[in-house]
């Protein structure tokens, strides 16, 4: 596998990570960097580094996005199988609530971790939040420095 660069201005200084595998192997709750280590230390808690390969992984900054995602992704499989399952059937009201609310619930849960772990191989291929070696100043207004 070669690996190309990324130019920055005039400097050519880092090699470019793929995104995908990487976001995969987040998704698996695995180290984006090397595929073997654990990403997650307890249920939606990362590791500050991999145990395998020593990636430092303290830098992620996944906050609310995963449960954005979750949402989501959630929501959508839900009320579309509501929907559908309501114009197909004619169930009452009490049992679509006992079918979907532990269906969301269930699916709500068993998302979380991998989407976190997506989220964290995000950021780690494309070098934010301190994954890049720098760190991770925020940005200030145009205005304010004048």
């Amino acid at each position: 596998m070669t690996e190309t660069m990324i130019f920055n201005g005039d400097e050519a200084e880092r090699p470019k990570r793929p995104v995908m595998p990487a976001m995969r192997r987040g998704f698996a709750g695995r180290c984006p960097h090397c595929g073997e280590g654990k990403l997650f230390g307890s249920f939606v808690k990362p590791v500050d580094t991999c145990s395998v390969c020593g990636e430092d992984l303290s830098h992620q900054r996944a906050d609310d996005f995963p449960a954005y995602l979750n949402i989501f992704i959630v929501g959508h499989i839900g009320v579309g199988g509501f929907t559908m399952s309501e114009a197909l059937t004619n169930l009452s009201g009490w049992i679509h609530l006992a079918i979907w609310v532990p269906i969301m619930l269930i699916m709500s849960v068993v998302l979380m971790q991998p989407l976190k772990g997506a989220v964290i191989g995000f950021q780690w291929a494309n070098y934010m939040h301190g994954f890049g070696g720098e760190d991770d100043m925020p940005e200030s207004h145009p205005e304010l420095d004048s």
